[in-house]
């Protein structure tokens, strides 16, 4: 049987590849050609990412773990839009993407990185998928830093239906949005100044990194 393989992405931490054969579709990420002295990265973002996946095992609405090595890690291939371009309007989505984000709180594991609307999947019956775990952290115990990380990853859900659905906002959603957490309130004073320095003029990348690449299926 062809074995189809189509480049998604390709950066300093490696490749990630669309891998048919036949009705398998996967998503197959290579820490083993990233840049040699962000290889050690590479591969502990590999790692982090599958701890993640293992807790969401079984859940609709993530990406299910197929194999892991020491510089590849396949997943399962989800089908739909990234939200940039699915602009998702429907209140039933984000009501089912509240749902989801309890699911995947509810199994340890906080996300991290849903404010990058590429990492919001649209899916072929309007429902929503979280995709793209490589900075997802899976706690044994939900702490209190937990609870501070659960709560950013609602905020950045709700920053996205202020954007397509500003209507639709509660009074307690407002104040969610209105209250950032003390390390999200350090990043964007210390931290996030230098990530764009960096991330923007030195390697060229925008705020919605690799929406450029990630115009189809995730």
């Amino acid at each position: 049987m062809m074995v189809e393989s189509r480049l998604l992405k390709k950066d300093l931490f490696g490749e990630i590849r669309v891998v048919t054969c036949g009705d398998d579709v996967r998503l197959v990420r290579d820490a083993g050609v990233a840049q040699p002295g962000l290889r050690w990265l590479a591969r502990r973002l590999l790692r982090r990412e599958a701890r993640a996946l293992t807790a969401l095992d079984g859940l609709d609405g993530f990406p299910a773990l197929l194999d892991l090595s020491r510089d590849r890690l396949e997943r399962r291939f989800i089908a739909g839009m990234p939200m940039h371009l699915a602009r998702p309007r429907d209140p039933r989505y984000f009501k089912a993407a509240a749902a989801l984000l309890r699911r995947l709180h509810c199994a340890g594991v906080v996300h991290n990185d849903l404010a990058k609307e590429p990492n919001l999947l649209v899916t072929s019956d309007g429902r929503p998928a979280f995709v793209d775990f490589q900075l997802a952290w899976h706690a044994r115990r939900r702490g209190r830093l937990f609870r501070l990380l659960a709560h950013e990853d609602l905020r950045h859900l709700l920053k996205h239906k202020r954007s397509y659905c500003p209507d639709l906002l509660t009074g307690r959603e407002l104040a969610i949005l209105a209250s950032p957490s003390w390390p999200s309130r350090v990043w964007m004073r210390t931290i996030k100044p230098v990530y764009l320095l960096v991330t923007r003029r030195l390697l060229g990348w925008a705020d919605r990194e690799g929406a450029g690449d990630r115009g189809e299926s995730r």
